[in-house]
This record gives C-alpha cells, sequence and structure tokens, in this order.
C-alpha cells in the first residue's frame, strides 16, 4: 500500500509520516509540504490514499483533493485538520475519511482500514489492443476515443515496447523525433501524459498503466493483444497478420520488420513436400 501525506507545517508533517508508517499495513508513505510536490508525484505512481491538510498556503487542501481524484479517481482521500467547520464541505466531496488534529493513531487506523474495506470489487474488463493495421484500444468490445492523438500514439508505443520502461525524455524523442526535451516538452508530456491517464480511466482501462519514478511502462498481463500472441506463435493471431503494423506510426516499423522476419523464417525452415 502506499500513501501520501501533504501538510505545510513540517513539525506536523513528520508526525504524521510516522503514525502512518506504524500502521499495520506497512505502507510506503510519502511526505510533501507543498500540494504541487503531491500531485507531481501522483501524476507519476500510484497512491492509495492521500492524508491531506485542508489550510495551505499554496493550495487549500479541498482543492487538492479535487485535482487528487481527477488525476487518480481510485485514491481515497483523508482530511487532516484542526478546524472541525470544514466537515460539511469535505464530505460533500465524497472524500473517505475526516481526522482532526492532533491524530489519533487509533482513529488513523480506523479510518485507513475503512478506506480499504470500503472499495468494491473492480469488474475485470476485457481490455484489447489491436495493432495490425491501425492501432485500436478496446474494452469491452468498444473502441476508446482519445482526445489527444499524441496520447494514442503514446499507448500504442508502450504497448509496442511490451512492459519495458521507457523515461519520458525517450518517449518525447519518440513522439517528435529531433525536437529538443527542454522545460517546455518537458511541460507538454506532462499534459500528454495526463490526457492518456484520464482517457484510460475513463474508459475503464487505467490498470494497464504504470507510472513510478519518472518511468513508463505498459502491463502486458493486464490486456490481450494480437502482436504478442504472435511473438508467442498463435496460430490464429499469425493467420490474422496481413503485412501491416501500427501503420500509422514511423517507428513502428522496426517491429514490422521483426514480424515479417518472423513469418519469411517460419517459411523457410517449413518442410517443401517433393515434386512428383
Amino acid at each position: 500500500m502506499r500513501m501520501i501525506c501533504v501538510d505545510d507545517e513540517e513539525l506536523v508533517l513528520e508526525l504524521v509520516k510516522e503514525a502512518c508508517l506504524r500502521l499495520p499495513q506497512h505502507p510506503e508513505v510519502f511526505a510533501f509540504t507543498e500540494a504541487s510536490g503531491a500531485l507531481d508525484f501522483i501524476m507519476d505512481n500510484e497512491v492509495d490514499i492521500a492524508l491531506l491538510d485542508i489550510r495551505m498556503p499554496e493550495m487549500d487542501g479541498l482543492t487538492l483533493a479535487q485535482k487528487v481524484k481527477e488525476a487518480s479517481p481510485d485514491t481515497a482521500v483523508i482530511f487532516l485538520t484542526g478546524y472541525s467547520d470544514y466537515a460539511v464541505d469535505a464530505f460533500a466531496m465524497h472524500v473517505t475519511g475526516y481526522l482532526m488534529k492532533p491524530i489519533d493513531e487509533e482513529r488513523l487506523r480506523e479510518e485507513v482500514d475503512y478506506a480499504l474495506s470500503g472499495r468494491q470489487p473492480v469488474h475485470i474488463h476485457r481490455i484489447e489492443a489491436r495493432t495490425f493495421g491501425e492501432f485500436d484500444l478496446l474494452v469491452d468490445g468498444v473502441t476508446v476515443s482519445f482526445q489527444r492523438a499524441k496520447s494514442k500514439e503514446l499507448l500504442a508505443y508502450l504497448i509496442d515496447r511490451r512492459g519495458g520502461n521507457v523515461t519520458r525524455a525517450f518517449l518525447f524523442a519518440v513522439l517528435f523525433e529531433e525536437k529538443a526535451y527542454d522545460r517546455a516538452a518537458q511541460k507538454y508530456m506532462d499534459v500528454i501524459i495526463r490526457s492518456l491517464r484520464k482517457t484510460l480511466s475513463r474508459g475503464n482501462a487505467g490498470e494497464i498503466l504504470e507510472m513510478s519514478r519518472g518511468l513508463l511502462r505498459i502491463r502486458p498481463e493486464k490486456l490481450e493483444c494480437d502482436m504478442y500472441r504472435f511473438m508467442d506463435g498463435d496460430i490464429n493471431a499469425i493467420n490474422s497478420y496481413r503485412g501491416e503494423y501500427m501503420s500509422a506510426y514511423s517507428w513502428a516499423s522496426l517491429t514490422e520488420a521483426r514480424i515479417d522476419s518472423a513469418i519469411g523464417n517460419s517459411f523457410s525452415s517449413a518442410k517443401i513436400p517433393p515434386q512428383d
């Protein structure tokens, strides 16, 4: 389990972090004195529970909670505050819990247990990537619509890597070829990744994308893919290939060449019946 704690008072933050580390779930705990740092972290990492102070100078906890839910809808939010008058606003946002300062560890354990037990069983969606010809992602047979073409291409490349970790800088080089990866480019990559995460989350496919410490990857075990089946020797996938692989993307030509080579090798090694 992974948790984040956000409070602008460093001493309070350290006490909250220590209390979280003593929880029976033995969570990973990351502490932030600024809301922006917490948001950057949650964009790159899966977070189960967010403990948020409400009164903060840069961004109040209510606003931060809204942004956390937008970036990661499955993250449970628990507010920590010394002011009970925020309770109505907090629960109007459908947060999981509300704790008063100074923090009581027994109450913290209760709120964390409630947050974890309250999660409903998730329906397992059938997620399929079609790469032969044009690239498409389907969930339960319905094609996912992407708001940004570059977000779709980003996903296509990650699927092509079949679970390999890729840095943001490398992804930018793939998507934009020889353009410089400067500060403006980094911000634009954030926009593309954020858009991809929102699209996958809304399409019930968020589980296929993993982000950690600046690296992105696809979880191959979470989806079906014609190229994966082809490479594993599935006869139906081999027969479905018609000579085109993710035809909209120039970088896909390398994998297409591998597929063509695999087909050529299978033909050359096949037994040829003697002629009459």
